[in-house]
């Protein structure tokens, strides 16, 4: 990571991404030549299955020795390695303009790591931000070209507004026209979550989930009379903050916390929780990785 403001990752960061790639745990159906395996036959190295030789088959795929045994022509099918379609949805509330540095922040650069993986591999990659609606997405980019274009998207995307995670995420998943992986970034301080990633898996996506928070909300240092603002609705409440109170709510948010990875158990999700103040390279190359979410 680099304080560069120019530069949305270091340089010598990217260099150790693109020996990466994501990890699916089945095989999705790509466009085009990539490096995962696909559900269609093709060319590549990977033997698969015998078929009877076809008029204008290409006679380099013939088996020329089962032809000699069964004096028959069999062409040999290969699994076709194909490209992934990796959907990075982000979290564009005001709530993830929190912390420093803030969630939001973390959670752009972070998507720029993973972005990054998947164009060094050919995959197709996609950045939609979404808050209470979607936001305009990033046209789909593929390979190295599209390297400039996705990482001066994130640049420029902005966070503010409400969050309606359901409503958004299921609109997503309504209407985007491939499945793949999906990675969502987001705090998850909006009860309807759970909607909107179950949305998700219906479509057929492999889902990861990485919360992104800030420090003091994992651990508030904050004591004595205070009035609490609700960055995303503007209501406020008058309280006193003392030592049990900080206390019963460290256990709440961790409960809350549990409750999400409880339910990507449970349906098969992956999940990470992790402090916008971690490095973003601790996060890639231990975290996820330790996670089998990249390799």
């Amino acid at each position: 990571m680099t304080n560069d403001s120019n530069r949305i990752l270091d340089a010598a960061f990217l260099k150790k991404l693109e020996k990466l790639s994501i990890i699916t745990r089945r095989p999705f159906a790509g466009q085009m030549k990539g490096e995962k395996k696909s559900l269609k036959r093709g060319t590549s190295i990977e033997f698969a299955d015998y078929r009877e030789y076809g008029l204008g088959d290409d006679l380099r795929y013939v088996d020329w020795n089962l032809a000699a045994r069964f004096d028959k022509m069999f062409l040999k099918l290969f699994v076709e390695e194909e490209d992934l379609f990796l959907s990075l949805l982000i979290d564009t509330s005001e709530s993830m303009r929190f912390g420093e540095p803030t969630k939001f922040r973390f959670a752009i650069q972070l998507a720029a790591a993973l972005g990054y993986i998947g164009l060094s591999n050919y995959d197709r990659v996609s950045v939609q931000p979404y808050s209470a609606k979607l936001g305009r997405a990033l046209p789909t980019q593929r390979g190295k070209g599209g390297v400039l274009p996705f990482f001066s998207y994130l640049e420029n995307l902005k966070a503010g507004g409400n969050t309606s995670f359901s409503s958004a995420l299921k609109r997503y998943a309504s209407t985007v026209k491939h499945k793949g992986v999906a990675i969502v970034f987001s705090d998850f301080f909006d009860s309807s979550w759970q909607a909107g990633v179950k949305a998700l898996l219906a479509r057929g996506f492999q889902v990861s989930l990485i919360q992104t928070l800030s420090e003091d909300e994992i651990k508030p240092a904050l004591l004595g009379d205070l009035r609490i603002i609700d960055s995303e609705t503007g209501e406020s409440k008058e309280m006193s903050v003392n030592p049990q109170l900080q206390q019963r709510y460290v256990q709440a948010f961790q409960q809350f916390c549990g409750e999400i990875e409880s339910f990507s158990h449970r349906y098969g999700v992956d999940y990470l929780r992790a402090a916008s103040s971690m490095p973003i390279e601790q996060i890639v190359l231990q975290h996820l990785r330790a996670g089998g979410q990249v390799k």
